[in-house]
């Protein structure tokens, strides 16, 4: 059987978007830490409930509110609480890094999307065929990956149909829910395209969506790389890399 090797550009987007999404996974996890609670809807603040709140450490020291006091000393203005703390957040360097990381996303993503599209690589590689593609046989395939064992690499020259479900759902839902929850998170984007507020029921509610759909991109990664190690992944790496 010929050898099948990946094309030069899908062997740079992968190196790029592997890193990318490292580097925005450290990066959001301290920016996370600067509030680690999720709310659904316009706004959300300590002073609103949430949706839950995340078990991970603030990096500052939360010291509480004092009792509200009025904006203006006349009768019937409007009230707020002031901070016994001050605002000090160590996450300057996970916002700018999480801004870079997320452009070197975006860029080669975009080039990886047309050059699969017009180049065939998703519609030869990836879309499963008319008969292929059965609940049954997803099912089948799913289960002979913990009864089974996983085939080795260089033996297989194919994605299976458990690959090829799972690849088609992180290039065209996941990566782009992220994306555009980001920017939905962004003031500036929102002023120039309100409507992703409307598509996301909010910016607090795009930032929770944000963090699911960030939690299983991690899933698959963690599954992607055990998966690698079972099928060989010395033959994977450089397959991927500068070999076969």
């Amino acid at each position: 059987m010929a050898d099948v090797r990946h094309k030069r550009w899908v062997k740079g987007a992968h190196f790029i978007i592997t890193f990318s999404f490292l580097a925005l996974t450290i990066s959001g996890f301290v920016i996370l830490m600067a509030h680690p609670r999720l709310y659904w809807g316009k706004a959300g603040n300590d002073l609103t409930p949430a949706l839950f709140e995340l078990p991970v450490s603030r990096n500052y020291h939360h010291g509480g509110w004092d009792k509200s006091v009025p904006f203006y000393h006349t009768a019937g203005s409007a009230v707020s609480a002031a901070r016994t703390y001050d605002i000090f957040n160590e996450n300057g360097w996970g916002r700018s890094m999480h801004f870079l990381a997320g452009w070197f996303l975006v860029i080669t993503g975009l080039v990886y999307l047309l050059a699969g599209i017009f180049g065939g690589h998703f519609r030869n590689n990836l879309v499963p065929g008319g008969k292929e593609f059965r609940l049954k046989l997803l099912w089948l395939d799913f289960l002979s990956h913990f009864h089974k064992q996983v085939p080795t690499a260089g033996k297989s020259p194919r994605y299976g149909l458990l690959q090829k479900c799972t690849y088609l759902a992180v290039i065209f839902f996941l990566l782009p829910l992220v994306v555009l929850t980001g920017m939905t998170m962004s003031p500036a984007i929102t002023a120039s395209y309100p409507f992703l507020l409307k598509m996301f029921f909010g910016e607090e509610s795009a930032r929770t969506i944000h963090f699911f759909a960030a939690v299983a991109l991690l899933l698959f990664l963690v599954v992607h790389v055990v998966m690698v190690i079972r099928s060989g992944f010395k033959q994977n790496i450089l397959a991927i890399t500068f070999g076969k």
